[in-house]
């Protein structure tokens, strides 16, 4: 039996839409190379107190401390980009079209891979992931003479309540991707 007309255009349309979706991938192109932008930044201003000594103190402007949260911050970064560019390939060839990359050698093996299941659980493991490291950034400045005041306990009091949020978000995500896996029809 041949579909009505109506039914036939509205479905043709709503495949068309697609690519409407396909301008957001594009923008996160340019989200990774804000991302790139600022990690460069971060490295061109930290690296020389690798070679600075104050002769006052007799010691070089950056500490083992500070060269940890160096790491920490590249390292936060560079997680993010991670998690656009998954974002960007597997949303792309979820909801848009797949991508042709012909027989290149460098295709990473999870791209077309990633369902939209899998896809939830990178990215929220990406942002626990981001969220450690920023809540290690700030148990580090303690340690780095901050002051302790009220608004410090209480920054750092919520920042471990939404970590902790996101973890437990994650876990629940997991086990009901898990339940949903594993349900006898």
């Amino acid at each position: 039996m041949k579909k009505p007309f109506l039914e036939r255009a509205l479905e043709t349309g709503l495949f068309r839409a697609r690519w409407l979706m396909a301008p957001f991938y594009v923008g996160l192109i340019a989200a990774v190379a804000a991302l790139l932008v600022v990690f460069f930044q971060e490295l061109v201003h930290q690296i020389p107190m690798l070679w600075t000594f104050d002769p006052v103190t007799h010691a070089y402007a950056m500490t083992a401390d500070d060269a940890i949260m160096l790491a920490l911050s590249l390292i936060d970064l560079s997680l993010a980009a991670n998690l656009v560019v998954i974002v960007m390939f597997s949303g792309y060839e979820n909801f848009v079209s797949k991508i042709d990359t012909g027989e290149n050698e460098d295709r990473p093996e999870w791209m077309g891979t990633v369902d939209f299941s899998a896809l939830k659980l990178k990215l929220v493991a990406s942002i626990v992931a981001i969220s450690g490291i920023a809540l290690l950034k700030s148990f580090l400045a303690l340690g780095d003479g901050m002051e302790f005041t009220p608004v410090a306990r209480d920054k750092l009091m919520w920042q471990v309540i939404v970590h902790l949020t996101f973890v437990v978000s994650g876990v629940l995500l997991a086990l009901m991707d898990w339940l949903t896996g594993h349900q006898k029809d």
